[in-house]
């Protein structure tokens, strides 16, 4: 463990649980490297992802988004083209991005499709798939609405997913952010995987609740303070 994160942690209160409200100054307070960290809220739930029924996923559009700039690529064809483009995607195409991707290019962190095009985009189900980020109709990525799903994502849709052991991490914007925007950006995600809770889910739900910055140490958040 590094000297500058040794003490951060120092820190801490062993085992407190912090009000969101503290544990967001905290993480703001206690980040010490020279570039702008992401901050994430980390859950643990209540569920057995390896079962179907308790499976956690979903999207949620953060007010204030995530402090990052993504580059959103599109398949799709004529009028559906222009309204990609028209909202602000950053690669627009169907087979022609298909062949640049079959050669290696990857420089795209969201993809989105229009159903008629799903044909060719399934060619590289290999490719996108492993990297999350073949298009899902389930997180809005598979839809003729291309002009909302390229602005949904442009202003800060984060999609989540639990992990097998019941974890789900999900960035809420950047250290630099104000307080305040961080808090309210937390407050959407927490409300989100809330709403998410599977109806054959039993027993406690949301079990623990951590928020860290990327390089500093992991504050627990108490829940009871801010789930509804």
């Amino acid at each position: 463990m590094g000297k500058k994160l040794k003490t951060a942690k120092e820190k801490i209160e062993p085992g407190k649980e912090y009000s969101l409200d503290d544990a967001v100054e905290m993480v703001k307070n206690l980040a010490y490297v020279k570039f702008d960290e992401t901050v994430d809220l980390a859950f643990n739930l209540g569920v057995d992802p390896r079962k179907s029924e308790q499976m956690v996923r979903g999207t949620v559009v953060l007010p204030h988004g995530t402090g990052k700039t993504v580059r959103v690529l599109v398949f799709a064809k004529g009028e559906k083209e222009k309204e990609a483009r028209d909202a602000g995607a950053d690669f627009v195409g169907a087979e022609d991005m298909v062949e640049k991707i079959s050669k290696g290019w990857l420089d795209f962190d969201k993809v989105v499709a229009s159903p008629d095009t799903m044909g060719v985009v399934g060619t590289l189900g290999k490719v996108l798939g492993p990297r999350g980020l073949m298009p899902n109709p389930k997180l809005g990525t598979v839809t003729f609405d291309v002009a909302k799903a390229v602005k949904e994502i442009k202003a800060g849709k984060v999609d989540f997913k639990a992990e097998k052991a019941g974890v789900v991490q999900i960035p809420i914007g950047k250290v630099s952010f104000e307080k305040q925007k961080l808090i309210d950006n937390a407050k959407t995600v927490i409300d989100s995987i809330t709403k998410a809770k599977p109806s054959t889910s039993k027993g406690k739900y949301l079990k623990k609740l951590t928020i860290s910055s990327t390089m500093g140490p992991g504050l627990k958040v108490d829940i009871s303070s801010v789930a509804k």
